[in-house]
Parts: C-alpha cells; structure tokens; sequence
C-alpha cells in the first residue's frame, strides 16, 4: 500500500509499504478514505519529539472496513466507521472507567495511552495511508451511516471535534457561560464551535492569524487578534472587569508570541489572568515530559512555570490530559446527522495522498488559507 512515511524532520515521503494484515482476532482492516493532517504531527515533523523512522503517520482516520479477525461480532465488512484516536482495550481499570485516552493495555511499553502513528503510543502504524489495522476493532471503531455523506464532518470525530469538546468539558462550560479559547488551530476552533453548541452566552477565540481568527468569528465566536492588541485587556474589557468563566489552552508547549518567540507559560498566564475566581480552564493543548529545544532549561525538562499562585488565590480549576475520544464521539456524531454541528468547514484543502508532502509543509509553515488539511488515499 501507499502510505505517509517519516523519515526525520522535515523530511516525509509516500512510500510503498507492506499491507497490514490480521494479527489477532480481535482486528479489523479499515479501507482508508478520509486521513487528517493533524497539529500533532507537526510535533514529530519540526523533530520537536523523538519519532522512530519509517513509522506511518496518522492518527485522525475514517474508513471502510475491509477484512475482520475471527473474534470480530458487531463490525462487519463493509461498515464505515471513524476510528479514535485513542487506541484501547476496553477491559482495562481506565477503559471500564472511561479513560480510553489511559489505557493500561494497549502501549507495551507501559506508559498508559496508546494511539495511531504518534511517538510514545506505541508500535502501531497511523492511518495516513491506503489500509489501516486496528485492534480491539469491536470496541474501538464507531459506525457512521452507509455512503459518502458528511464526509469531511465524521473525519474529525477521530480527534479534533472530541478533543475541542473535551476542553469546553474540562473547562466546565454549561449554558450562559462566558469562555477564553486561545488558539485557533483546528482544536480551538472545535472548541469555539463546542462552547456554542454548549449554550455559551460569549466566547472569545485568541490567536494572531487572521485566517483562522475569520473561522472562529464564523463559527459565532469573537475573535482577538494577539498582534494587534493585549488579549488580557481584550477580555477584561469585554466582559466589564470581570473575567470569563471558562477558558480552554488549545495551544500547548509550543506557544509563541506573534515574532514568533517562544513563551511555554505564554498561554497559561493569559489565562489565569483572564478566568474569573473560581472558574476553570481545561487544558486540551499537548505538553511534554521534555522537549530538548524548548526556550527554557525548565521547559525542556517538561518543567512550564507559569502563574500557579494566582490561580490557587484565585480558587481555578485546572484539568487536564488526552480526550478519551469514545466518550463524546457516538453523541458528536449525532449532531452531525441532525445538521446541528459542522466541524468538517474548518477544511481548507483536501489532497490526494501523493500529495501529502506538500500539505505537511504548507500546514507546518501556517500558509495562509492552510487551516485544515484531509487526505484521500483513493483520489
């Protein structure tokens, strides 16, 4: 099969790869049609995390499925189905409590949490390719109605739209709740679009790039632009003195001012400063164990020090880590097929595989008009 190959940073090919075939019978093989480019992947791309190479890339895939282990009963041949990001057993304390984002089983080497193409999560291949194996497929896989309709919608419930989600969760968003989303990536925007969804009386979204500030506004929310004005006096302003109630990071340790500068507590400060005495921030942005180029000495041992007295006086609820994909996307799913949710009009471009080079660079570079790129092996 053809497949998104790493082979260091900067530096990914198409390649021809070996098929994936059933390795236990609880597996099923997905006929890849729709594989995100995701903010992640950058992670391994810019070399900013240790990646082994010659992995496949991709962890946001949908698909049809193709072939099934002996074990397989409720997936069948032929199902369309989008597959989490999150991959896990289903039998395991974190699964049963639904924590699939911690699976104890599905990582070998240990650490709790297993995903597709991603470094750290385990030896299993990503999906930005023409076949994908997966495991546990019973349990991990959610069926989408027969055909091609909503196609760009379904392929972001394998993690942007769950993840968006899950930040507005964490930050504990309910009905006539004022929220500060900083970043405006493909996650932030999941989450503007969450927030509203969610009943939020006034959202803010926070970035410096005007293309995909112009996504958040028509989403419904209300864009701050970092490079032309102090978004803390931004959001102060905006709600008379008082702060939000809920704030989502949807940047992660890669934050940045708009020069480009690296600030690891840059996003976090803002927030603490912005959401209100006892209200909460859900942090949905990835972090880091290390990151040897990191800006700081204590950021590259994982180390972000950033404005936690305040926070603590301030009484702010602070949660954090993966989406647990399962728990929100069979509901998020609905909301596409009722026409109430439309996360797929975040896509700027759709490219065949062959082409998936030139999405990681043109994403990677923040292009503009590049705000969301989808794969489709079989154009």
């Amino acid at each position: 099969m053809k497949a998104v190959v790493f082979k260091g940073p900067y530096d990914v090919s198409v390649d021809e790869v070996p098929d994936p075939t059933i390795q236990t019978p609880l597996d099923a093989i997905i006929r890849i049609t729709s594989a995100n480019i995701c903010g992640s992947d950058l992670h391994p791309y810019e070399g900013r995390v240790d990646f082994e190479t010659g992995m496949v890339l991709g962890h946001e895939n949908m698909g049809v499925v193709e072939e099934v282990g002996a074990g397989v009963e409720r997936i069948k041949v032929g199902d369309r189905v989008s597959v989490p990001f999150n991959l896990a057993c289903g039998t395991c304390r974190n699964c049963t409590d639904g924590f699939t984002s911690a699976c104890l089983r599905a990582n070998p080497s240990g650490q709790p949490g297993a995903g597709y193409g991603y470094p750290a999560m385990g030896p299993y291949w990503g999906g930005q390719a023409e076949l994908l194996r997966v495991p546990w497929a019973d349990f991990n896989l959610l069926e989408l109605p027969q055909g091609t309709e909503h196609e760009l919608d379904f392929t972001m419930l394998s993690d942007i739209f769950p993840t968006g989600y899950h930040g507005t969760e964490l930050a504990k968003v309910a009905p006539g709740k004022t929220v500060a989303i900083f970043g405006a990536g493909p996650v932030g925007l999941m989450a503007a679009h969450s927030a509203i969804l969610r009943g939020a009386s006034q959202v803010f979204v926070v970035d410096h790039q005007p293309d995909r500030l112009a996504l958040a506004e028509k989403f419904g929310a209300s864009p701050v632009n970092a490079a032309e004005v102090d978004v803390v006096e931004a959001i102060m302003d905006g709600t008379d003195g008082f702060g939000v109630d809920s704030g989502v990071e949807a940047v992660g340790y890669q934050a940045h001012d708009p020069s480009g500068q690296e600030h690891p507590s840059l996003v976090l400060d803002n927030l603490v400063s912005v959401v209100r005495a006892t209200g909460a921030i859900g942090v949905v942005g990835v972090y880091n164990p290390e990151d040897p180029d990191a800006a700081t000495d204590s950021a590259k041992e994982g180390r972000v020090a950033f404005d936690f007295g305040t926070a603590f006086t301030k009484g702010i609820s602070i949660g954090t880590g993966q989406c647990p994909v399962k728990r929100y996307n069979r509901e998020l799913r609905d909301l596409i097929i009722r026409d109430v949710a439309h996360p797929g009009s975040i896509v700027s471009h759709e490219l065949p595989l062959t082409d998936a080079v030139q999405g990681y660079d043109q994403f990677d570079k923040r292009v503009d008009g590049w705000t969301k790129v989808v794969l489709h092996p079989a154009a």
